[in-house]
């Protein structure tokens, strides 16, 4: 594990941190306007100037290495080496609309997933392959399959991980190994649920990927993607900028065509040390209503670890500095906001670092509120499942982003009770954030009292809920909330009145169980009247690690009715498919990095994607039965030798 901040945030919040002088505000009809934006480079000279310094600088390292060498001290050398940059590491570690199947955080923001609806059908990303379901006229039947990657494209090496469907366009979002960046796969998709590959585009990036968010949003016909681009002070650091290409065989690097010119990228006043790390943060749009799809980047230089949040009109890239010695009082960290409508972007000073894209919330007054750590390191990878250190509420206007030489004041940091489990919960549901800790996607251990933290981030009061359980999910619940997590044996679930006085009201217990899904979309509520609803949840067996959810399908998707908070059983829909997923033939994506399993509702009927596996259940006054299911795994033909 990297080396993170350590005390900055501690630091930030009980000393005053003195900011550069701030000019008077622009006037604005947008009252969360920005003082000021960033400043971009002002041309390709420029940009090049910069990485000339870089390219000198490491040929002034490398000859006092080789000095020390000839010396014989390979003690010294070893010392002398610089940080490695980061490196992106393989993935082998062991409601907007009434239609909407995807748990989302922003209404209007589509998040990428494994399964979306299309007019009468559903579209299922499942191992490297889509996947159409006939739903319309009250069927259950399987019509199309397709690869993931198109025609002439070897997909080995490659993880194909998002969907996302805007009018009769299908996106696929994946990352290629062997390409070395993001794949972006356009198909068309018929009213019939016919399927046709129209293009693929290759965007130059690191590795996307996170253990809890999702690289691709989509905003009307925008989609929106981000990427990490790490810039190498011992190479050419133009060769990892963002670029895109057409897939077209015999294609080659040269086909790259570069997206993000010098004008725009963006900096602030911060010294940049490539040394240490340094990555260029890059939100790219695409116009998917286009006839054909074109993608343009912004990009802002910063520190290498992030996290990034999408609202309905901004990107949020909070960056974080790894601290090698130092004023550990001076922010170490750097929060961007980009745009969506292509305007500048603008930037504060912070410390700490953020656990996950749910620790960022804009209310009604025009505030940011953030919820920090003192050492994280971003969410990239696992790096979320590691951090720790003291916890703070960031909440600062956003009006007081600028072009970044400001730093957020100590005042507006508020220190928060510690969690002492490293993986931590976090969820903002109207006035308040929700936080406390579990197992993340370690084995549930014990837990015989755990606390809910509930703040009223306008005011800082801070609430403490004792729970008999771990916190390892929490959702909203229209206004209210649900806590869901593990005794060590059992799962349960706990709502939370969020009133005046925040108060537990009703726990529901699922005997030898644990969570099947530890992302976020593996919950969806359908609120069925102002205080009432439909849950449903992926569970497995009690005392399973969450980490088995990669190569295994869950074993039935739970079901519960809300009633003014009385949580109460409707009852499971069963997979009945073996955990092997052996002979359906899959090429590229065969480990379940995004999940295999939902709850789904559509109209007034409900499913469980469970794996291969659609289970229709019909909702009773007392219980959900099974109505029919439809396995609609691929059939591969048996070749003799």
């Amino acid at each position: 594990m990297k080396r993170h901040l350590r005390k900055s945030l501690r630091a930030a919040i009980v000393a005053a941190v003195i900011a550069l002088p701030v000019a008077a505000a622009t006037p604005a009809s947008d009252p969360t306007a920005p003082q000021r934006t960033l400043r971009p480079f002002s041309g390709e000279p420029e940009l090049a100037a910069l990485f000339r310094r870089w390219v000198d600088e490491a040929e002034r390292r490398r000859g006092e290495q080789r000095a020390r060498q000839s010396a014989g001290g390979s003690a010294a050398l070893a010392q002398a080496a610089p940080a490695a940059a980061p490196a992106a590491l393989a993935k082998e570690a062991a409601a907007a609309t009434a239609d909407s199947l995807t748990n989302v955080q922003h209404a209007g923001v589509d998040e990428g997933g494994i399964v979306k609806l299309h007019g009468d059908h559903l579209v299922i990303l499942r191992r490297g392959r889509l996947f159409t379901v006939r739903v319309g006229d009250d069927e259950l039947r399987p019509v199309a399959v397709v690869d993931a990657w198109g025609q002439g494209i070897d997909p080995a090496g490659a993880w194909y991980d998002e969907m996302l469907i805007a009018g009769d366009t299908i996106v696929v979002i994946g990352f290629s190994y062997a390409r070395g960046g993001t794949e972006i796969g356009v198909f068309d998709i018929s009213r019939a649920g016919r399927i046709a590959h129209r293009s693929t585009l290759h965007l130059r990036s690191n590795d996307y990927y996170s253990s809890r968010n999702y690289a691709s949003r989509l905003i009307g016909s925008r989609l929106v993607i981000y990427s990490p681009h790490f810039l190498n002070p011992w190479g050419d650091p133009h060769a990892a900028f963002p670029a895109l290409r057409r897939w077209r065989p015999g294609a080659s690097p040269a086909d790259f065509r570069r997206i993000a010119p010098a004008t725009r990228i963006y900096r602030s006043d911060e010294p940049l040390d490539p040394f240490a790390g340094v990555a260029l943060h890059s939100v790219t749009i695409c116009d998917l209503a286009a006839p054909q799809v074109d993608c343009q980047s912004t990009a802002v230089l910063g520190p290498p670890g992030r996290v990034f949040h999408v609202s309905p009109r901004s990107v949020f890239v909070w960056a974080t500095q790894p601290r090698r010695g130092g004023d550990a009082a001076q922010p170490a960290s750097a929060v961007f906001r980009i745009p969506l409508d292509g305007s500048p972007p603008s930037a504060l000073k912070a410390s700490g670092s953020p656990i996950d894209q749910f620790s960022f919330h804009e209310d009604a007054g025009g505030m940011l509120n953030v919820l920090l750590r003192a050492d994280g390191g971003g969410d990239g990878m696992w790096e979320v499942e590691l951090g720790g250190g003291d916890l703070a509420l960031l909440r600062v206007p956003l009006a007081s982003f600028s072009d970044g030489r400001e730093a957020a004041p100590a005042a507006a940091y508020r220190r928060l009770p510690p969690v002492a489990d490293k993986a931590l919960q976090n969820r903002f549901v109207g006035p308040f954030l929700l936080y406390g800790g579990g197992s993340g996607w370690r084995a549930p251990r014990a837990t015989q009292r755990a606390g809910l933290y509930v703040v009223r981030h306008a005011e800082g009061r801070v609430y403490e809920l004792p729970l008999p359980h771990a916190v390892d999910r929490i959702e909203a619940l229209g206004s209210n909330a649900l806590v869901v997590g593990s005794d060590g044996r059992d799962l349960q679930f706990s709502s939370v009145r969020l009133g005046r006085l925040p108060v537990t009201v009703d726990r529901y217990t699922r005997g030898d169980a644990a969570q099947g899904e530890t992302r976020s979309h593996g919950f969806f509520y359908k609120p069925v009247g102002e205080d009432d609803g439909l849950l449903g949840l992926p569970i497995s067996g009690g005392g399973e690690a969450a980490g088995r959810q990669l190569r295994q399908a869950s074993a039935a998707v739970l079901f519960l009715r809300n009633r003014g908070l009385a949580l109460s059983e409707l009852g499971t829909l069963d997979g009945r498919r073996a955990a092997a997923e052996r002979g359906d033939g899959c090429r590229a994506s065969c480990v379940d990095w995004y999940g295999n399993s939902r709850p789904l509702f559509i109209g007034s009927r409900v499913f469980a994607l469970i794996g291969y596996e659609i289970v229709e259940g019909r909702v009773g006054p007392q219980r959900i039965v099974e109505r029919r299911r439809l396995d609609f795994a691929p059939v591969v033909q048996q070749v003799a030798p």
